[in-house]
């Protein structure tokens, strides 16, 4: 297995940037600067939707379908996040630090650690 590369979606994430309206995107010429053009609950809703289709090609897996189908389902989501990503102002980058913040850190951890963060910040 070839180790992970972020230079795929550097390249993806910068086209994307050069689709937001303020980069002078043109929503008649790009899906993406029509995503963004119709703002948050358009490229938002399509989050649900792939996520849901993730979802779906894994259970039609369970069940003999062809795996595949959620690498192509996850590849759909993950570019409606990075279109999310960019009309926020993140990047894929952002996401990549985070999940390397966490490495060695159990997931039970991680989740107590939020909850906590959470109280305490709902007890300010």
């Amino acid at each position: 297995m070839q180790p992970m590369t972020t230079d795929a979606l550097d390249r993806l994430a910068a086209v994307i940037e050069s689709r937001l309206p303020a980069r002078g995107g043109d929503p008649d010429k790009s899906y993406v600067a029509r995503l963004l053009h119709k703002g948050p609950d358009a490229f938002l809703k399509k989050i649900g939707e792939e996520a849901t289709e993730v979802v779906m090609a894994a259970k039609d897996a369970d069940h003999g379908g062809d795996p595949q189908k959620i690498v192509n389902e996850v590849a759909d989501l993950w570019f409606h996040c990075m279109v999310a990503l960019a009309h926020y102002g993140t990047s894929p980058r952002a996401v990549i630090a985070e999940l390397e913040r966490r490495e060695g850190t159990s997931g039970i951890e991680e989740k107590s650690l939020r909850k906590a963060q959470a109280r305490e910040a709902s007890n300010d």
